[in-house]
């Protein structure tokens, strides 16, 4: 008979931290600690610039379908919907001919990923792609995408909404975009002559839609613009020096305040995030984080995963190839940090993440170890409790229970 519990020996527990078994197997040689997930945003956390992000050990996380020969997925955009996620995306999904196109697919933990389905099709344009998505409360949703090309030849944001997620701008999926989804703005004199490629960043806040967005024939800053109803938006104004490419911007309770957290990239092999109080006046970049290898080595595109309250990471699209026509999508996770300690010595983190909760140690070819596992904060510095006395064995499951705030 194989057991289900795998022994855990745990003589101590301090301040509410302990781990216990629990039912399931790991991968050959290896054990899983679940219950890592990333606690309540906390702003002084990304103050500090200190983050514990565990990359997935899946790499990428999704990869093109491979029923056609066009493989390049990137621009991932989380939406939490009850019980998960659905997780929209851009570029060719494995389809007879290049043309960006606006895809899903829907998880409820980022471990296995069902009904992956064509939204947007590019229609009346060449390419549709870049998407920013939102579900809103009442259930139905909106994208910011970018179209290409204009009347001028250039890329400018398409606007697309839903009810529920399957008629998009009075059309069930997938709708062939045209150009009455294209948005107009007043205000911001170079508009006609802009090139908004993948700088398109939508955040409904209240009763209005607000456009976080880049120009490629001025660089050098992140714009913000105004709507009532996601199409006609007016200019206010320059919300950040840079020349880096903003992708995402999310909202976060703080007490009575709001913050505002704004991710960016510049096809390169690093991203940045920064911070506002106001939603239009963003302070300095901080580091957000660097590629893992060769495969993920342009990187071309960053979405954050929320939950509620909680921000539990980030995908990101990336490549190994500098015409950025190669990506995959990848995924790090905010997370608790463990350090195991095997008596024998040679102190251990994780292999990496498993969805947002999980991580993955290997035992070093050994069948158990015993020794001192510690817990820390998602800064990675601050220790939850004192070391726990810890046997681990291959193939087992575990979970890590914090009863409380450090």
């Amino acid at each position: 008979m194989i057991p289900l519990l795998a022994a855990c020996v745990l003589t101590s527990v301090f301040a509410g931290v302990r781990i216990e078994p629990i039912p399931g197997q790991a991968e050959v040689g290896t054990v899983e600690i679940h219950g890592l997930a990333a606690s309540e945003f906390d702003q002084k956390l990304w103050e500090s610039g200190e983050l514990h992000f565990v990359p997935d050990v899946r790499s990428p996380l999704l990869s093109p379908r491979l029923s056609g020969g066009f493989r390049n997925i990137y621009a991932p955009s989380p939406v939490e919907v009850p019980g998960g996620w659905r997780v929209f995306y851009g570029a060719w999904d494995g389809v007879p001919t290049g043309n960006d196109r606006i895809y899903s697919v829907g998880t409820a933990d980022f471990l296995d990923f069902a009904d992956r389905r064509t939204e947007i099709e590019h229609g009346q344009f060449i390419h549709v792609c870049n998407v920013n998505a939102h579900r809103l409360a009442d259930g139905s949703y909106r994208l910011m995408c970018t179209a290409y090309p204009d009347a001028n030849k250039l890329n400018k944001p398409a606007f697309f909404t839903s009810p529920d997620g399957n008629v998009w701008n009075g059309t069930p999926a997938p709708h062939p975009a045209t150009a009455g989804d294209l948005i107009s703005m007043e205000g911001y004199a170079p508009y006609k002559e802009a090139d908004i490629n993948g700088i398109n960043v939508l955040l409904p806040e209240g009763d209005a839609y607000h456009l976080y967005f880049g120009n490629f024939t001025a660089h050098g800053h992140v714009h913000r613009a105004t709507s009532r109803d996601g199409r006609q938006y007016v200019y206010e104004g320059v919300c950040l020096d840079t020349p880096h490419m903003v992708n995402d911007v999310r909202t976060f309770r703080q007490g009575d305040r709001t913050v505002y957290l704004m991710a960016l990239h510049a096809n390169t092999d690093k991203l940045w995030y920064s911070l506002s109080s106001d939603g239009m006046k963003f302070g300095p970049e901080r580091p957000l984080g660097a590629n893992q290898s060769a495969a993920d080595k342009y990187i071309v595109a960053v979405g954050w995963v929320t939950r509620d309250r909680n921000l539990l990471g980030f995908l990101y699209g990336a490549g190994a190839v500098p015409s950025l026509d190669r990506n995959r999508i990848f995924a790090r996770w905010l997370q608790k940090k463990l350090v195991f300690t095997p008596d024998a010595g040679g102190a251990m983190e994780a292999a990496g993440a498993l969805g947002p909760d999980r991580q993955v140690f290997s035992l070093r070819g050994k069948p158990e170890l015993t020794g001192r596992l510690q817990a820390y904060r998602e800064d990675g510095k601050t220790p939850l409790g004192e070391p726990l006395r810890v046997k681990l064995v291959a193939g087992a499951v575990y979970r890590l229970v914090w009863d409380g705030q450090p």
